[in-house]
């Protein structure tokens, strides 16, 4: 019976939804009758200014003599440079996520003594409420591991005594405990999945105290929780270069819109969490992959130039791959000359693939970096140049960690909830009025009502 009402409901939809083609769509010509920009971007790409920030800055552009250029690209954490606080991290053999971390929250670099109080007070935080794994984890486990985590955070929010004050010393103890244990709302979710759904073996390891994140996760994600130091390292250089970047990426800016309101913080990180995990945002690394592996499939010889134009070619035509025209991990909405992301983050990955043994693939990621921003000035009306952007290669990365296709987004969620809490307490610093931009209707004139008796089918 709940089969059939389902069924039901299935095909009702189905056949009403000609009626959303009909009266949702929206004529091209009146974005351009009203000044209206697609994705809050006008034609030369640039932003609509919604806001300002003092947390990081985005950099694709440069005035030269009066004119704007584009640039190599530059990305700034509280004034810092990413690139020096990854090459800090090279040059000493240290781990960097709590270190920027505590940057990006207090806006300030630490003292030896405060970075170790942060880490010991992230390190405190990682722990979840009695039988929370149990009850809620392990309940209805999912291959989308996003939903699992906003399930998670929305349901932490019952085990709060003042989920609803937003004073900022509350939220603060929220998002430090939130950021402590979304390693382990992520790893814990996958291993119910992998367990429960795909019938393998069940792991779940505590998280070890004298740990950072990175060593933490893959010692919670392997069954033998073992992992090298390079391993180790190159996962805590992707948590860095995918904590921040800026106010105006789309979850970004929705912890910001939900902040405005004067929600919970457990309501906002899930709504941040829900926007991430779209392929056209966090889930983009994911299209890379699945990209590459239809190359290998689909290319008699991947280190051959000619054949790979021919494939990347047949995809600018919307005749290879999943037939949308694009090249998964090329180009961005900031930078075009290069984005400094995946600039700083190729040379560990070719250190990587040279201790896994995966240096042909390596050369193939290499030849595709180069030829297909070629191919899409080629072939494109582009208003500035293409550059491949850090979703490129982190996809790459997380399959030589071993890590499984499921938690290469929620990957990006731990990293960047250090940079939606910096958010969301800068947006409550500041607040004054909800965010509420506008919209210009499409309706042209009053409609008069039709009696029930007197109406038509369509």
């Amino acid at each position: 019976m709940e089969q059939q009402k389902k069924d039901a409901m299935t095909q009702y939809a189905e056949r009403c939804s000609a009626l959303c083609y009909e009266n949702d769509a929206i004529d091209d010509a009146l974005f351009d009758q009203h000044h209206v920009f697609r994705g809050l971007r006008d034609r030369q790409g640039r932003g609509v200014v919604t806001g300002i920030t003092n947390i990081s800055r985005v950099d694709g552009r440069k005035k030269e003599n009066g004119r704007e250029v584009y640039c190599e690209g530059r990305l700034l954490y509280r004034g810092y440079n990413v690139i020096d606080l990854v090459q800090n991290c090279t040059r000493h053999g240290t781990f960097g996520f709590e270190e920027v971390a505590y940057l990006l929250l207090f806006g300030e670099l630490p003292t030896a003594a405060q970075l170790q109080e942060f880490h010991g007070i992230l390190c405190d935080g990682r722990y979840l409420p009695e039988d929370f794994t149990r009850d809620v984890i392990m309940k209805a486990a999912s291959k989308d591991l996003m939903n699992s985590m906003a399930k998670s955070v929305l349901t932490l929010a019952s085990y709060d005594d003042r989920t609803m004050d937003i004073s900022v010393p509350n939220v603060l103890r929220q998002c430090l405990e939130l950021i402590s244990v979304f390693p382990m709302l992520a790893i814990y979710g996958y291993q119910a999945y992998n367990h429960y759904v795909c019938n393998d073996s069940l792991y779940i390891h505590r998280p070890d105290p004298k740990l950072t994140t990175a060593e933490n996760m893959l010692r919670m994600l392997r069954p033998d929780c073992s992992y090298t130091e390079t391993e180790a390292k190159v996962l805590d250089i992707a948590l860095i270069l995918h904590m921040e970047h800026g106010g105006g990426n789309n979850s970004t800016f929705t912890t910001r819109v939900v902040t405005s309101s004067g929600s919970d913080t457990y309501s906002v990180m899930a709504a941040a969490l829900s926007s991430l995990k779209g392929p056209k945002h966090g889930g983009a690394n994911i299209k890379v992959m699945e990209m590459m592996r239809d190359l290998k499939e689909r290319v008699a010889d991947p280190r051959d130039e000619g054949q790979l134009r021919d494939y990347l070619s047949r995809i600018l035509d919307k005749d290879a791959f999943d037939r949308k025209g694009l090249i998964y991990g090329v180009g961005h909405a900031i930078y075009s000359l290069s984005d400094p992301r995946a600039e700083v983050f190729r040379g560990f990955v070719r250190r990587l693939a040279e201790e896994k043994g995966r240096m042909e693939d390596f050369e193939i990621y290499s030849n595709v970096e180069r030829l297909a921003p070629e191919l899409i000035a080629e072939r494109r009306k582009i208003y500035k140049g293409v550059c491949v952007n850090v979703d490129f290669y982190s996809g790459f990365v997380y399959s030589m960690l071993g890590i499984p296709v499921e938690l290469y987004t929620p990957i990006f969620a731990i990293a960047r909830i250090v940079g939606w809490s910096a958010h969301r307490l800068e947006e409550l610093v500041n607040m004054d009025k909800i965010i509420r931009p506008a919209y210009e209707s499409s309706i042209r004139d009053e409609r008069p009502y039709i009696v029930l008796e007197e109406r038509e089918e369509m």
